[in-house]
């Protein structure tokens, strides 16, 4: 069927309300928000975007579709979820509609994806649901301005489970021509101050793949987000806030907000900070061993002060050489504060309070050479056996966590070079972890995970 079919197009219910209605307005407002843009960042497979008026969320969407202006047209299908607003119903919707029109012209939608996601437990077509929404229609602009052609797969999302949601994203998925869009707004209608802390809040849950973690009164798309934050854990992404202000940052007052934030998925292995914020990074481990021989303990940090990314929630591990040896190597294995304070106090650790070397003096501190390691989200490896364990690892690419109780170990990708037999590398790692090198238990639980070390 033509997509201009008047009778199978959603037309647009809130141009001129959210956004400009004229087709000359509407295009110039989406490329404002897109060049206000500084910090650049890599193009990501999956986003979470606000859907607020423009005036109010365009600068924080704006954020988070800015790494696709270097690659305009790269996109060819994009999934966008978000929650339902108009009314209330169980599970997901998909539309009858051919296209989604909008003043800049007709989105045409992705029939095969829809007829993919219908096949699945609690997908259905409830075209009331699209009627009115503006979740998705709000995206929709950005979109077209960024990718001349693409079709879309609208999803409507009620009270839906984190696992249903989930498989409609492994479902649609695909590779580096679909985009993953969630659209979301933050906590409504608290005092600038309170907005802030739950946006925070909701932003750590998000960086750290804890859908657990996400409440009702933090994000009115909790729902697609939980089932993203699922599917990224089990692909291995990593998440970075981008952008996090509320309705008292851009056109309202302070008494009653809004919070939008911006966060981008990458996966991990390939996610990288700039040279310019390892330097940052580097600078400050390197300070905080300085005020330390001094003092005596790590230096104080506020992270807000550092590069948007710096502040997002990681684990890291520092090592520290002399003269090409190790002298200390000491980090997280779970995010627990932002990556630049995690890397500070590591710092400190990897010099001052690793049980195999002495503590640094001032007359090495100069001579050092600091290594830092972000670690993604470690991922449970099911196994039957220790033969199965070691089939499963995988040498070079991931690190891996070996516990039982309060005993664990943990290796970094980098210990592969000195240990390249799957069988020694575990026998090491289990007597790093405190056990004998033929212990076995079936207690024993292990975990993958990638680094990005510089």
């Amino acid at each position: 069927m033509d997509v201009t079919d008047a009778a199978k197009t959603r037309r647009p219910a809130v141009a001129g309300m959210f956004y400009p209605a004229q087709k000359t307005e509407l295009a110039s407002v989406v490329e404002g928000c897109l060049a206000a843009v500084r910090e650049p960042h890599a193009a990501p497979k999956a986003i979470i975007a606000p859907h607020a008026g423009y005036v109010y969320s365009g600068p924080i969407a704006g954020t988070a579709y800015a790494p696709f202006l270097q690659n305009r047209g790269a996109i060819r299908r994009v999934v966008l979820l978000g929650p339902a607003h108009r009314v209330a119903f169980r599970g997901m919707a998909v539309s009858t509609a051919y296209a989604f029109a909008t003043p800049l012209g007709l989105v045409p939608v992705d029939k095969a994806g829809v007829d993919a996601v219908l096949k699945l437990p609690g997908v259905g077509t409830l075209d009331a649901a699209h009627a009115e929404e503006h979740s998705l229609e709000v995206h929709l602009p950005f979109l077209q301005q960024l990718f001349p052609q693409f079709a879309v797969v609208p999803i409507v999302v009620g009270q839906a489970a984190a696992e249903d949601v989930d498989r409609v994203l492994a479902t649609l998925w695909g590779g580096p021509e679909t985009l993953i869009v969630v659209s979301s707004d933050l906590s409504h209608y608290h005092d600038y101050g309170k907005a802030r802390e739950l946006d925070t809040a909701a932003s750590r849950a998000i960086e750290m793949l804890r859908p657990d973690l996400l409440r009702e009164e933090q994000a009115c798309g909790r729902y697609p987000i939980r089932g993203l934050l699922q599917r990224a854990l089990a692909l291995d992404l990593r998440v970075t806030t981008l952008d996090l202000r509320s309705s008292g940052d851009t056109a309202g007052g302070r008494d009653r907000v809004v919070g939008y934030g911006a966060y981008v998925f990458e996966y991990a292995q390939g996610a990288r900070l700039t040279e310019a914020q390892r330097d940052e990074l580097k600078r400050a481990a390197a300070a905080s061993i300085r005020y330390a021989v001094v003092h005596g303990k790590p230096p104080g940090v506020k992270p807000e002060t550092f590069a948007r990314p710096l502040q997002a929630m990681r684990a890291s591990f520092v090592t520290v050489k002399l003269d090409g040896r190790l002298r200390g190597c000491i980090g997280s294995i779970t995010p627990r504060v932002p990556l630049v304070e995690d890397v500070v106090q590591n710092a400190y650790k990897a010099c001052f309070s690793d049980p195999r070397f002495p503590p640094v003096t001032a007359e090495e501190v100069e001579r050092l050479e600091i290594s830092v390691s972000i670690l993604s989200t470690p991922r449970s490896i099911p196994f039957e056996n220790e033969a199965d364990l070691v089939r499963q690892l995988r040498p070079d690419d991931e690190g891996v966590v070996l516990a039982e109780g309060e005993q664990r170990g943990l290796f970094l990708p980098q210990v592969w070079e000195s240990l390249p037999a799957p069988t020694s590398f575990l026998a090491h790692l289990k007597q790093k972890a405190g056990f004998e090198p033929d212990y076995w238990s079936p207690e024993l639980r292990a975990y993958r995970f990638t680094t990005e070390s510089f």
